[in-house]
């Protein structure tokens, strides 16, 4: 016991820095195993959080664009989620490094003024960016379909109280659109979650070996040769994760649904097969 803690001590947050700098070489031990991958959990629920809560803003400015009558705001957000929605996560991230790549080392000069572009190029930015614009795009989706699909007799409603522009948006439409769309949307939260185990397999490097728990766990595979205990402990952090992913979503949910009768019911998990 007092061995494991001080593994837990030495690497428990290895992934960001602090801690042995060096991995274990040999004689890995299951607590050696299961503190690595949790540290490099800490990314994933890094990506994960921060590209959801970004996202959501954009997204909601992309659905409004595409609903909009005006066609110099709707055609650049429906090719937005067209392009983002069109092709693999995968190659999203490998286009981004390339072309964050090619941006000036020294920086770019705007009005005499040298912005340092370097930074762009990490994982923590470069994979953020990819992440938040991908989410964005699939979620505007489901939130365009949610304001497509509003109930009539409440507009109409909202229109015989006098209501007209952001009151009318504000107060009636976003309220029942994002009821509409929290289960989907509540899919698409998780979908990311996992999705980001691919940020380190794709362009961006991982500095120092501070990679996610994907990262690790391969790490583990391939020096034991067994890959029937790293990787059952990176799906087991996660499927915890996602419960509780899954009980956050459910309390929003809960509470955009308190004034129906007999409460809001339980989200289910539907996982996406095919994307």
């Amino acid at each position: 016991m007092s061995q494991c803690l001080q593994t837990i001590q030495d690497y428990g947050l290895r992934a960001l820095g602090i801690g042995e700098r060096l991995l274990p070489r040999s004689e890995f031990t299951l607590c050696e195993q299961v503190t690595l991958i949790g540290s490099g959990l800490l990314w994933n629920v890094y990506f994960a959080a921060l590209a959801v809560f970004l996202g959501f803003f954009l997204a909601n400015l992309l659905a409004v664009a595409k609903a909009s009558g005006n066609r110099w705001a709707r055609k650049p957000a429906e090719w937005f989620i067209f392009l983002f929605r069109g092709s693999p996560l995968f190659i999203q991230f490998f286009l981004a490094y390339e072309l964050l790549v090619q941006l000036p080392r020294a920086g770019i000069d705007i009005l005499g003024i040298t912005v340092q572009t370097s930074w762009m190029t990490r994982a923590w930015a470069g994979a953020l960016l990819v992440l938040v614009l991908n989410t964005a795009a699939y979620s505007a989706e489901i939130f365009y379909g949610a304001l497509r699909n509003l109930p009539k007799g409440e507009l109409e409603a909202a229109d015989a109280y006098g209501m007209a522009g952001w009151t009318r948006y504000r107060r009636v439409v976003w309220p029942t659109a994002m009821r509409l769309a929290w289960p989907a949307y509540t899919n698409e939260a998780i979908f990311l979650f996992h999705a980001t185990t691919l940020v380190f397999f794709s362009g961006f490097p991982a500095y120092q070996q501070r990679g996610d728990a994907l990262y690790y766990a391969n790490y583990f595979a391939d020096k034991t040769f067994n890959p029937f205990i790293a990787y059952p402990i990176v799906a087991g952090y996660f499927v915890l994760l996602t419960i509780c992913l899954i009980a956050l979503f459910g309390m929003v949910n809960r509470r955009l649904n308190r004034h129906l009768p007999g409460a809001a019911k339980k989200i289910r998990y539907r996982p996406n097969l095919i994307r």
